[in-house]
């Protein structure tokens, strides 16, 4: 089995690529840059590397062909993104999207994957919602509105009898987490956390990341075309999440839950602050504005695609453990290095 994947150097796509290449099949993977540290990487499991980039259309053509899955996983994902940021989310999401499935189509591949989110349905409230579910939430990110575009554009090509499977994941958590949650969690082992925290009741289903590698592969393997796959964890209040945290050295334990609105005021003036020292805005106004409810149900993927999942508490703990084995290695100094993802071949 042939399988062209994109998005394959980023945070979900290094499992998945080896999730892929454990089923016994050829994978080719599109990256911009095959000389890069996470290029190499991946070559070493056995993926094979064709120089490209979503954005462009024509660079997809000569790998894609003769494919008999394609699987795209590209994206965009952070939050607190400025004007320049928003706009390359678009490109990256919606247009990206765009020219990977409508090549798919034109060159009439027999089975495809596209790597959505449960953000195209928006906050879920606190009742637990299944596929079936539609949006009742204006957008609160610019990544949100982006994949959401991107998931109609995906939709509209099962329609038009490209043969897709979509899946949709709640929030991706893991070790050298690159978003949000993993440089809060970066404070916590660093023992820098402040003892307050918002929206201490809204529900999230985390999942993962070898987990939902997994559950993509199944998707590729034996999900039925046509058909949308929610690829979520464990549904726990945020209040729950972080007391997991809490069974593991860290910061200090979120005592005090403040307003929502008064932790956008809080934070808004941070934004070009991080970025001025090199930092994504993850304390953001839109950070704030994401913590609605994600309470999103698997059930359908555990049926069709028998997809497993570990449970809150095992996946925190574990993460936590790997995270606090990397500070450990102490290969990088002062606080801005211990924040950020380590890079590949630094772990």
């Amino acid at each position: 089995m042939r399988v062209f994947l994109t998005g394959g150097t980023g945070f979900i796509g290094q499992p998945l690529t080896q999730s892929l290449i454990r089923r016994g099949w050829e994978v080719t993977v599109l990256v911009r840059k095959p000389e890069s540290p996470q290029a190499q990487y991946l070559s070493k499991f056995g993926a094979s590397l064709a120089k490209g980039d979503v954005t462009d259309r024509e660079s997809m053509r000569t790998p894609m062909s003769g494919a008999d899955i394609v699987v795209h996983n590209a994206g965009l994902y952070e939050y607190g993104l400025d004007a320049a940021g928003s706009q390359r989310a678009q490109q990256i999401n919606v247009q990206g999207t765009e020219n990977t499935l409508g090549l798919a189509h034109e060159l009439r591949i027999q089975r495809s994957v596209y790597v959505s989110t449960v953000w195209a349905f928006g906050d879920s409230g606190p009742t637990s919602r299944d596929e079936t579910f539609k949006r009742q939430a204006p957008y609160y990110t610019a990544y949100e509105r982006t994949k959401t575009e991107a998931h109609e554009i995906a939709r509209q090509y099962q329609e038009r009898g490209l043969p897709l499977a979509i899946v949709c994941p709640n929030g991706v958590m893991g070790t050298n987490d690159h978003s949000a949650m993993g440089y809060f969690l970066r404070l916590y082992v660093n023992h820098l956390m402040p003892p307050m925290a918002w929206a201490l009741n809204s529900i999230y289903s985390f999942v993962e990341m070898t987990d939902l590698a997994e559950g993509v592969a199944l998707a590729a393997e034996k999900g039925r075309m046509g058909e949308t796959y929610f690829l979520c964890g464990e549904p726990k209040s945020l209040k729950e999440h972080f007391g997991y945290w809490n069974e593991k050295p860290g910061g200090l334990k979120s005592r005090i839950w403040i307003p929502s609105g008064l932790a956008e005021f809080m934070l808004g003036p941070l934004e070009p602050l991080q970025r001025a020292v090199g930092l994504p805005a993850f304390m953001s106004r839109e950070t704030v504005r994401a913590s609605c409810s994600l309470n999103y149900s698997s059930e359908k993927a555990k049926r069709e695609l028998g997809w497993t999942y570990r449970s809150a508490r095992e996946m925190w703990h574990a993460i936590i453990d790997e995270e606090i084995d990397l500070l450990a290695k102490g290969r990088h100094q002062g606080l801005l290095a211990r924040l950020k993802p380590m890079e590949v071949g630094d772990q």
